[in-house]
C-alpha cells in the first residue's frame, strides 16, 4: 500500500515475509503466489508491499549468474498478483523457524565478513525488485550483535564492515541509478540496544547510505519515549531509514497471579522474548527471555510495570489482563509522520510470532494467517490516515 504525506513523500506500507518459514526460492515463491495474493485480496487494495525476507542462502541463489532465471520469475509474480517490494529484511541469516532459534538469531553478527556478503547480496536484489519509478530502497539488519563480550575490538571490527558496506552501496547506486540504505535496528540485550547506544555506536557511519530501523516494539519494550526518538537520531546524525510497526506486550502488575497465568502462556521455545521491569525510579532492569523473568533465581521482583519483546498481533488484544503497546505504536508513527515532514518512507508491520501464540490464538490454517496479516495492514493504514496521510492510487 502506498500513501502521500502532506510534504508530498510517498510513503510504502509493507508486511513482513519472516512470518513464513522459507529456506529455498520454490518455498519464497510459494509465500508470494500464496499469500501476498490472498493478503492483498482480503485488503481489497489494487497494490500489496512485501517486505521481503530472503535467508543467506536464498539471496546468494538469486543474486548469481545462475540465479537469473529465478530471480525474473519472483518479478513476475510480484507484477501478476500486484505485489512490490521496497524493503528487505536481513536480520535473521536462515533459519528464523528452526525448533529453536533463540540467541542464533545474532549470527553471523557484524564481525563476520558472512554478515556483509549476505546484506550486499541483499542490497543488490533489492536494486533490481524496486518498482517502477521507486529510486530508494531499505534493508535492515540486527543491531551490530548480542551485547555478550561486545569488546572494543569487536566494535573496530564490526565498524569496518559497515564501513565496506556503505562503499558497496555507494558502488551499487553508480551502477544502477539506484538508492538502497541500510537500516541497524536497536533492540533489547544487543550491543545497539537503546537510541543511546545507536548514537555512540553508530557514531560516524555514511549516514546517505547507513541508519537505523525503528522498531516499535523494541523502542516500547525499552521503555523508550517514542515522541523524542526522531529528534534524538537527528542529533546523532542517524536517519530513519524504515520503522517496524510492531507491538509489545505490556504487564501493568507482574505480581499478580493471574497475571503471571496468562504470561506463562507466552513462553515459548523458538524465539527470544527479552522482558524489561521498570521501578519506580524510572531504572529499568532487564532478563535475556521470558521464562528467566518469571521463575529462578535471576526472575525480576515483580515491583513495576514490564515489557516484553513479543511481536504481538496489531489489530487484536492479547490473553487478559495483559495489553499491548499499541499507544507507543501509534506514538511512534505520530513522531514519524505528525509532522510538517515525514521522517522516513517505509514502514513495515512485523509480526512474526503466528506460529507461536498461545492455543487459541493462533490461526488455525494459511486462510487465517493470511486474514490476520491483512487485519494488521489495515490496523497500521488507518493509524496512518488518522495522522493524515491520504492513500495513493498511482
Amino acid at each position: 500500500m502506498r500513501f502521500t504525506h502532506p510534504d508530498g513523500t510517498l510513503v510504502h506500507l509493507a508486511y513482513c515475509t519472516n512470518v513464513h518459514p522459507t529456506e529455498d526460492v520454490a518455498g519464497l515463491l510459494r509465500h508470494v503466489r500464496r499469500f501476498g495474493a490472498a493478503v492483498r485480496e482480503h485488503l481489497g487494495t489494487d497494490r500489496l508491499g512485501m517486505g521481503l525476507w530472503l535467508p543467506a542462502p536464498v539471496a546468494a541463489a538469486l543474486s548469481g549468474a545462475s540465479g537469473e532465471r529465478d530471480l525474473e520469475e519472483l518479478k513476475r509474480a510480484l507484477d501478476d498478483h500486484g505485489l512490490e517490494v521496497v524493503t528487505l529484511n536481513a536480520f535473521p541469516y536462515q533459519g528464523f523457524h528452526d525448533p529453536q532459534v533463540k540467541k542464533a538469531v545474532y549470527q553471523p553478527d557484524w564481525t563476520q565478513p558472512a554478515r556483509l556478503a549476505y546484506t550486499l547480496d541483499c542490497a543488490r536484489l533489492l536494486a533490481r525488485l524496486l518498482p517502477p519509478g521507486v529510486r530508494r530502497g531499505s534493508v535492515s539488519t540486527l543491531p551490530l550483535g548480542w551485547r555478550a563480550g561486545w569488546h572494543d575490538e569487536r566494535q573496530q571490527r564490526a565498524r569496518a564492515y559497515l564501513d565496506r558496506l556503505a562503499e558497496g552501496l555507494a558502488v551499487l547506486e553508480e551502477e544502477t541509478g539506484r538508492t538502497i540504505r541500510v537500516g541497524l535496528e536497536p533492540e533489547p540485550g544487543c550491543a545497539v540496544e537503546t537510541l543511546d547506544d545507536a548514537a555512540e555506536r553508530l557514531a560516524g557511519v555514511d549516514a546517505r547510505r547507513l541508519g537505523v530501523c525503528l522498531d516499535a516494539c523494541h523502542l516500547a519494550t525499552g521503555f523508550e519515549d517514542p515522541a523524542t526518538a526522531p529528534e534524538r537520531l537527528a542529533a546523532a546524525g542517524l536517519p530513519i531509514v524504515k520503522t517496524q510497526a510492531s507491538a509489545a506486550l505490556h504487564v501493568a502488575d507482574p505480581a499478580d497471579p493471574a497475571t503471571r497465568e496468562a504470561l506463562a502462556a507466552y513462553a515459548e521455545d523458538r524465539f527470544l522474548h527479552q522482558v524489561r521491569e521498570r521501578a519506580a525510579s524510572g531504572r529499568v532492569a532487564g532478563r535475556d527471555d521470558l521464562p528467566e523473568a518469571l521463575a529462578g533465581k535471576r526472575a525480576l521482583p515483580g515491583a513495576g510495570p514490564w515489557r516484553v519483546h513479543y511481536h504481538v498481533p496489531l489489530h487484536a488484544d492479547p490473553t487478559p489482563p495483559l495489553v499491548t503497546t499499541h499507544e507507543q505504536l501509534t506514538g511512534t508513527l505520530r513522531a514519524l509522520f505528525g509532522g510538517e515532514r515525514a521522517l522516513t518512507d517505509h514502514v513495515e508491520a512485523e509480526t512474526y510470532t503466528w506460529s507461536v501464540l498461545p492455543a487459541g490464538q493462533r490461526p488455525e490454517d494459511e486462510d487465517q494467517l493470511a486474514r490476520g496479516l491483512a487485519a494488521e495492514l489495515r490496523w497500521v493504514a488507518d493509524r496512518l490516515r488518522d495522522i493524515g496521510l491520504k492513500e495513493a492510487t498511482a
